[in-house]
């Protein structure tokens, strides 16, 4: 008797919907991306306890007939692609035909479809097609699918809570939006809404939609091409981060991708511009041939492979670097207009009873003129910097550059902060995040200078070490050579240093060169002089920076300021903590209620 059979298509499909259905929000996915397949300009997502009882999707788009509407929920059945040649040149977000079928095996589905003729309505539980008959004229297609997992009760128990799944669903809208921005979207839960764009075209807008205006305003945008990507986009601020990776959106030919070597690559390119576990707002797009990505490696197609890989990195570091390089960085304190006290809210709902419900306030999108800058202001201006590569160098071109303004210490507070002023308004400096940087660079450039001067020790320093250590040591010892340090072996694990160079700290040399042979043990097989290079010139700035609560003259503070400004980087010390902050004029005189528009009258 034979003991292999085919299996039931209804439980294949149920074995599908595994892979491409794991919660909520990639239902939404997939019907979302067939709406855009289908050429929809305006998408509405409507949602019943975060799409646990009901998920509905509304597109205006190209509708389907009777016949395809019927076919739609079969399994390997698609308008996408049509033989083996069109995975090569994919222009689509759909392809491999499993996300209906799947979804109809695992729910109640109700379609509702027309191509401009007649409308079709097809009901599905659980696989099986129940009704088919007339439906609405409206072209474009409604879908609605409720009771996720009803027939699969051990996938229904391991469902989140209704938060997590909202949050799911409203994240991946969100990206969706931002590759997107020609398409007008709503995302509702039980009619409340969460999120509405314009479909301008204009992404600036969307990030305003998602973040607000003040994160927008803090975006800067970028371009760069070589001879096989073109990328453009928006990346924030370094002082505008995030805890999570999360909000590094990458866009491959109008998909959202995630790819953890380009989430490196953004996030190294803001190094020692923001603190390393704290990570950008970026919306990067990058536009390639199809030929030269693979997109079918998983059900989602969120992870999507690329040929050419260092060149795609090379472009966007670079793109990212002329951004944020030249810039001034300089965070300004805003002062905001201070909102109502409770009391006095709760006093004026209860005159007003015929104040709305806030759920029934109709959305108002707040306008950001396409023609003008969100960044204009005193301290950024709107920088574009474009990056085009070809097969031997790259230029960058920009239309303007601005740096650190010239200012003048006036005091210092608690010993700790340097108090400065120009015709703009009030600056102030941490003296030791500023001494910093000022060492970190000059550290820098001494590592990398192959003529640096060295001193002799009077009394050698012996250092001992464990076997393997010693090992590692030996294999490496030619870095600590190029780094003008004289070493020699000196008995069994232990070596002997005759002299070092001249940049090392006095009166801290064995502590230093001790600090400095450990990142060399601890890096091991990942080693890179690079990192190396970093990681001392961090370590030594920090400890020749001037202490807090240490008094420095006038002239001192000058001198402090001039080194500063002669920085790459004068805005953040080697560990991204800000070295300086403004408060314009105006905000000074907001605070004490000077300016005419917070004049008590």
């Amino acid at each position: 008797m034979a003991v292999i059979k085919i299996m039931d298509e209804l439980l294949a499909n149920k074995i599908a919907a595994g892979e491409v259905v794991e919660k909520c929000a990639s239902v939404v996915k997939e019907l979302v991306e067939n709406s855009i397949d289908a050429k929809s300009t305006e998408i509405k997502v409507e949602l019943e306890d975060a799409g646990t009882r009901q998920i509905k999707v509304i597109d205006n788009g190209k509708g389907m007939d009777k016949d395809d509407a019927i076919l739609a929920f079969s399994r390997h059945a698609t308008s996408k692609i049509k033989d083996e040649d069109d995975l090569y040149r994919l222009t689509t977000l759909g392809f491999r035909g499993e996300a209906l079928a799947s979804i109809a095996a695992v729910s109640k589905v109700d379609l509702k479809t027309c191509n401009g003729d007649i409308g079709t309505h097809v009901i599905i539980n659980g696989g099986e097609i129940k009704e088919v008959g007339l439906g609405d004229a409206r072209k474009g297609t409604t879908i609605t699918v409720s009771e996720l997992f009803y027939n699969t009760p051990a996938r229904l128990k391991h469902m989140k809570s209704l938060y997590t799944e909202l949050a799911n669903i409203t994240d991946y809208i969100n990206k969706l939006a931002l590759s997107k921005p020609n398409i007008r979207f709503t995302l509702k839960n039980n009619d409340n809404i969460i999120l509405r764009t314009d479909g301008s075209g204009n992404t600036l807008k969307v990030i305003q939609s998602i973040y607000g205006t003040d994160v927008a305003r803090k975006m800067v945008p970028i371009k760069g091409e070589n001879p096989d990507y073109e990328i453009s986009g928006y990346i924030s601020l370094p002082e505008v981060h995030r805890s999570s990776r999360n909000n590094m959106v990458t866009i491959v030919n109008g998909r959202v991708v995630r790819n953890i070597d380009i989430n490196r690559i953004i996030n190294d390119a803001y190094h020692s511009y923001k603190p390393d576990n704290r990570y950008p707002i970026t919306v990067i797009n990058i536009e390639v041939d199809p030929s030269i990505i693979d997109v079918n490696i998983h059900p989602t197609k969120m992870d999507i492979k690329f040929s050419k890989m260092d060149t795609l990195l090379e472009l966007i570091s670079l793109t990212i670097k002329a951004a944020i390089t030249d810039r001034n960085l300089i965070p300004e304190v805003s002062i905001r207009k201070e909102k109502p006290k409770k009391e006095e809210l709760r006093f004026d709902l209860e005159r007003h009873t015929n104040v709305p419900k806030i759920e029934e306030i109709p959305f108002q999108e707040p306008e950001i003129p396409v023609n003008e800058s969100i960044f204009e202001d005193e301290n950024n201006g709107d920088i574009v910097h474009e990056v085009v590569m070809d097969e031997e160098n790259y230029q960058i071109k920009e239309e303007k550059k601005e740096f650190m303004p010239e200012m003048y210490p006036v005091g210092l507070v608690h010993g700790t902060y340097i108090i400065a002023q120009n015709e703009k308004g009030m600056y102030i400096i941490d003296q030791h995040a500023a001494k910093e940087r000022c060492n970190y660079e000059k550290f820098k450039k001494a590592m990398g200078n192959p003529n640096i001067a060295s001193t002799d020790l009077l009394f050698p320093i012996t250092l001992e070490f464990s076997t393997d250590e010693f090992i590692i040591l030996k294999e490496n010892i030619n870095i600590l050579e190029n780094l003008k340090f004289k070493i020699e072996p000196f008995g069994i694990n232990s070596i002997i240093v005759k002299s070092h160079p001249t940049w090392l700290p006095k009166g801290n040399e064995e502590q230093t060169i001790r600090k400095i042979i450990e990142i060399i043990l601890t890096t091991k097989k990942d080693f890179s002089i690079e990192k190396f290079n970093e990681k001392v010139a961090t370590m030594m700035s920090c400890k020749k920076a001037i202490k807090a609560n240490t008094n420095i003259t006038l002239e001192e503070m000058e001198a402090l300021i001039t080194d500063l400004r002669n920085c790459k980087n004068p805005f953040n010390c080697p560990h991204g903590r800000p070295t300086i902050i403004y408060y314009s004029n105006y905000d000074l005189e907001k605070l004490f209620k000077r300016s005419g528009f917070d004049t008590i009258k």
